[in-house]
């Protein structure tokens, strides 16, 4: 028996952060209060902390810095394949009949 994920938006973490540095309230109280598990606001407030802005990219999307080292890494990829078809083919070429 498998059981899904909660998921929540960048909007609904950072205002849970906010509400957790200026309601007074308790953070393990206020996990409780919005259903979170114990540790959640936690994790979320070292997230921000650590990423900023780029924190909580959410499903499926990367943060800039790890976008951008994806793409480069796809393109070294390709170009290697390319470098491949052209060696293989000036073996091709170069032989005497």
């Amino acid at each position: 028996m498998s059981t899904s994920r909660k998921t929540y938006t960048k909007e609904f973490k950072l205002e849970s952060i906010r509400l957790a540095e200026t309601s007074g309230k308790t953070v393990s109280q206020l996990e409780r209060e919005l259903g979170l598990n114990q540790g959640t606001l936690f994790r979320w407030r070292r997230a921000l902390s650590e990423s900023g802005l780029e924190a909580f990219p959410g499903k499926g999307h990367l943060a800039p810095s790890d976008e951008r080292l994806r793409r480069l890494e796809r393109e070294n990829a390709i170009l290697r394949q390319e470098r491949d078809i052209l060696k293989k083919a000036i073996a091709v070429f170069s032989q005497k009949p």
